[in-house]
């Protein structure tokens, strides 16, 4: 037997490698059987060089847990190692980096760095296992079987020994501290986790199959008996959907991936992209649009990231385009490396290429449907814009490409935003030649205002969504010539202010007189009063709020805007009056001061009302007063 030293000039590397290796120490089964897997797959290879002879058939990986023995072994019948290649690949090469790695690793800090370049993945076992012992036997021919055994201390035997079958065993005598992974759930979770599309089959266990009777004996209803046999349980799909060849995919393939990869999603996705790029960096993976709404923030996580099939992390944000972060899918790469940190993923260069590739490739999937088939597209631009509408805030590329971007109005119709433009820049253009679009956020609820609006033939949007008004302040921001306001953001005859203003019945004296008495009334700093001349068929009293103010508020409350800092904005409103209604003109002509008083009340109300800023005591004063009024 052979003894010795692992090449590491400090005791306390194990300790280390199992406080600090990984931050999530589940990760040690992902490592072994991806090296399982490795192995597998250089058998394939250098049989295909003519190095070898062995057959390629019934290659696979095996997870067995033996919960009395304390043991989990990961067993393959791939390449295997002879002794020299022990002392080579496990004794040596894993720390040749040793010093340094405990250096760069013996804070917190450090370890949430990049582990990948030490090879360290086998020694990933150590993190759970107080005892690993290594059986192998390689396909090379005339190779003896070795026996390798570590207890977590430097120290490590060596030892040739007698084995039937090709391939490596990693047995880890698992440790008291990490018996969580003796428990079958737990072992079932991580391979479905980490290990469900590896290109090997992955055994772990057996299961039950009912199949039909050999013999063809029939049962009392006169059908082929059912006979119960154990079989394989294999956890993976070694040749999943996007490592396929689009040509050889049908529609009901992708749909039927979408359901293996999200068993619990009811809702099939409305289209998707399939990637496969080999230049200038190898990227494959299918994306899935899913019906968002207005479900942003329940939709983020669930892109799974992957590299050469190994699950990496389905936390794709800060790596992928922030607004990319809303599909569904899998987006697989050999070039982005398997043991790093996040921080890491956002500054590798092709990670950067990856990401710039996906936003690209989505831009143009998007404008193709909307060129190809643009009614169809249309029915689906409710279910798209939250995802178009985060992409063109949070990517300067895709907001350049976004041609296909639509904006509905009240009557059902899309526009392009420049269709849009050239459609109301005659009627919408006020005097100071900027195009005003007009937009309500609840068409309902502002019924009366649109009115006002359609018999001014003014169109307006429909927009509505938690992103609407930071969109409307970067599409201000990229078009001087527009602006933007809600429908009940200023009276109907000055949101789109004309250079033949009507005249006002009231003289300036009239006004001066009304407005204190009118606030007094109110009693309420968050009205401001002021006089405008509009029609006299509009309303007495009309209620808006400022587009700049009531915008800022929906930013602060959606996050952004930058105004967090002064703590939560007030609802202030601006209570218009007609100083063209009958009303108004009756309530300065009245001299009783009380029943003038009583008339501003009941007007003023009525606006509240309309806006469902009545409530309370206020509400049961108004309705006792119209009862009142009517007698």
């Amino acid at each position: 037997m052979q003894q010795g030293s692992i090449n590491v000039q400090t005791e306390n590397i194990f300790p280390i490698i199992k406080k600090f290796l990984y931050s999530d120490h589940e990760i040690f089964l992902r490592e072994l059987v991806s090296n399982a897997v490795d192995a597998t797959q250089k058998v394939k290879t250098l049989n295909g060089l003519g190095e070898l002879q062995s057959t390629t058939e019934d290659l696979k990986v095996e997870v067995i847990l033996n919960k009395e023995a304390k043991t989990l072994t990961v067993r393959d019948n791939g390449i295997g190692m002879t002794g020299e290649e022990l002392e080579k690949y496990i004794n040596q090469i894993a720390f040749s980096g040793a010093e340094e790695f405990v250096e760069k690793y013996k804070d917190a800090e450090g370890s949430q760095a990049i582990i990948g370049h030490f090879g360290l993945g086998f020694y990933s076992a150590f993190m759970v296992a107080e005892k690993v012992e290594i059986f192998t036997k390689s396909h090379r021919e005339g190779s003896e079987a070795v026996r390798w055994e570590c207890d977590g201390s430097p120290n490590y035997s060596m030892e040739t020994i007698e084995k039937d079958t090709l391939g490596t065993d990693i047995v880890l005598h698992i440790a008291e501290d990490s018996e969580e992974f003796l428990e079958d759930q737990r072992v079932s979770g991580i391979l479905n986790k980490y290990c469900k599309f590896m290109p090997v089959s992955i055994q772990y266990g057996t299961r039950t199959e009912q199949i039909d009777s050999p013999e063809g004996e029939l049962d009392e209803k006169g059908e082929i008996k059912k006979e119960s046999i154990e079989v394989p349980n294999i956890i993976n799909n070694p040749n999943p959907a996007w490592m396929k060849k689009p040509v050889d995919l049908k529609e009901e393939d992708y749909k039927d991936f979408y359901r293996e990869l999200y068993p619990m999603n009811f809702e099939d996705p409305m289209f998707h992209i399939h990637l496969n790029v080999d230049f200038p960096f190898n990227l494959t993976g299918v994306l899935y649009f899913p019906r968002l709404k207005k479900q942003m923030d329940m939709q983020k996580n669930r892109i799974h990231l992957y590299s050469n099939q190994v699950f990496i992390t389905d936390n794709v944000e800060n790596i992928v385009p922030e607004f990319l972060t809303l599909l569904h899918g899998v987006i697989d790469s050999p070039d982005i490396p398997l043991n790093v940190s996040r921080s890491y993923l956002q500054e590798d260069g092709n990670v950067k290429k990856i990401s710039a590739h996906i936003s690209k490739k989505v831009s143009d999937k998007l404008n193709g449907m909307f060129k190809e088939n643009r009614s169809d597209f249309e029915e689906k631009w409710d279910d798209l814009k939250v995802f178009a509408e985060y992409g063109m805030l949070t990517d300067e590329k895709f907001y350049d490409r976004a041609k296909f971007a639509l904006y509905k109005t009240t009557k059902g119709e899309y526009f392009t935003f420049d269709e849009l433009k050239e459609k109301i820049k005659v009627n919408q253009t006020d005097k100071n030649g900027k195009i005003v679009v007009l937009y309500t956020p609840d068409a309902e609820a502002h019924h009366a205002y649109i009115e006002q609006m359609e018999e001014r033939a003014y169109e307006v949007l429909h927009l509505d969504g938690p992103l609407v008004s930071h969109l409307m302040t970067k599409l201000e921001g990229k078009d001087s010539e527009v602006q933007f306001k809600r429908v009940d953001a200023d009276v109907a005859d000055r949101l789109i202010e004309k250079e033949d203003a009507l005249p006002s019945k009231l003289s300036k004296e009239q006004e001066e007189t009304l407005q204190p008495v009118i606030e007094e009334v109110l009693n309420n700093k968050n009205y401001q009063v002021k006089f405008a001349s509009m029609s006299p068929s509009e309303n007495p009293v009309v209620i808006t709020q400022s587009e700049f103010m009531r915008r800022m508020k929906e930013q602060q409350q959606a996050g952004g805007g930058g105004m967090q800092m002064f703590g939560e904005m007030p609802d202030t409103y601006e209570m218009t009056i007609n100083a063209n209604h009958a009303l108004v003109e009756k309530i300065v002509e009245e001299s009783d001061l009380e029943k003038k008083k009583n008339m501003i009340k009941q007007a003023t109300d009525l606006a509240r009302l309309s806006q469902g800023l009545l409530k309370g005591e206020a509400l049961t004063s108004f309705v006792k007063r119209s009862i009142e009024l009517i007698n």
